[in-house]
């Protein structure tokens, strides 16, 4: 980790932002995947993959670590929908059970892949602007 929360602060004081004047609306911006800092460009470089730093800014990503935040809330809401698409359809039209594997199966699947992304994203930017860290013990 080259650069600190200082280091961001510094830069953004010298860019004359206030600690709550951000360039994106920050939902937006995090949902979006854009750099927490400037918001101008993505911070992916892959579907999931962190690019090392941002192309316009420089910030450096090694302070983000959203760890399994991101596949929590994705198979919390994700499993909340599928189950109640599955009750509604039991409900409804009492179909047999290849139906449900025909249904609600591949809408996890497209739930889970189109969400996972931006809450990522938005945990790292909420990550950001908290400047949230890991622990540490005082010697």
């Amino acid at each position: 980790m080259s650069e600190t929360h200082e280091d961001n602060q510094k830069v953004d004081a010298a860019e004359g932002r206030s600690a709550r004047d951000w360039p994106a609306p920050p939902i937006a911006a995090g949902v979006l995947g854009r750099c927490p800092r400037c918001g101008r460009t993505s911070m992916f470089s892959g579907l999931l993959t962190l690019k090392p730093r941002c192309e316009v800014c420089g910030l450096d990503y090694g302070f983000a670590d959203s760890a399994d935040g991101p596949a929590v809330f994705v198979m919390l809401t994700t499993g909340f929908l599928a189950v109640g698409l599955a009750l509604f359809i039991e409900t409804t039209w009492e179909p047999s059970f290849w139906v449900h594997l025909l249904v609600t199966l591949p809408l996890c699947a497209l739930l889970c892949l189109a969400t996972l992304r931006p809450f990522k994203s938005l945990l790292i930017f909420l990550q950001y602007r908290h400047k949230a860290e890991q622990g540490r013990l005082a010697p």
